[in-house]
């Protein structure tokens, strides 16, 4: 998955003050999109060490930690460990690189993953046939910022494009809205994010 050399190096470093406190922020955004949830499956998706879907494990049934870096599965299963805790499962997995056979679930969070991920569609896309039907796919991401310049992520995203490219997929009742902004949030710059909430619906 997109720059998975660079989270290899870096998971044992991963956790630092401000990635928790922006987790927790974006923990509470997926939470109040939840409905009915505790009897129902998820994938933190791109999940590094698991920041935001630590802090949801009570929302839901069961919790799928899945990354492209092993370093970063680590680091989970360690806090799965540490922890005790009994609802969670961990997945190495590219799903760029493979096509998922056996993965379902009601509910797939991304926080602040897609903005690493080259072909956006097409993980879409994939993420698409691993939801239940009436599933929910929700995405925090950066707004597109254009002070932000970079080879290696995209400069966040204008939702409205990304509802337009994932309603082609089949995602319906697709809503979004901003809910927080920082300083020095994205590569420097002052930033703000948007959740976005889609349904899997009939294809």
């Amino acid at each position: 998955m997109g720059n998975t050399d660079k989270f290899e190096m870096i998971a044992n470093k991963y956790d630092t003050p401000e990635r928790i406190e922006i987790a927790k922020v974006c923990s509470d955004a997926i939470r109040n999109h939840l409905v009915d949830a505790k009897s129902k499956s998820a994938i933190d998706f791109g999940c590094g060490t698991g920041l935001v879907g630590m802090n949801l494990l009570n929302e839901f049934h069961s919790v799928l930690f899945l990354d492209s870096s092993q370093n970063m599965i680590n680091e989970i299963e360690q806090k799965i460990a540490d922890f005790n805790i009994h609802n969670a499962e961990t997945l190495c997995f590219d799903i760029e690189k493979e096509r998922p056979t056996d993965l379902q679930a009601d509910y797939i969070f991304m926080g602040q993953v897609l903005l690493h991920i080259p072909d956006v569609e097409f993980v879409l896309s994939r993420l698409f046939d691993v939801l239940n039907e009436g599933g929910h796919l929700l995405i925090v991401d950066f707004n597109k910022n254009e002070k932000v310049v970079s080879d290696i992520v995209h400069n966040g995203f204008n939702p409205e494009e990304l509802t337009d490219m994932m309603t082609k997929i089949g995602y319906k009742d697709i809503q979004f809205k901003t809910f927080y902004s920082g300083d020095k949030l994205f590569m420097g710059q002052d930033a703000s994010m948007f959740i976005l909430d889609a349904k899997k619906g009939h294809r």
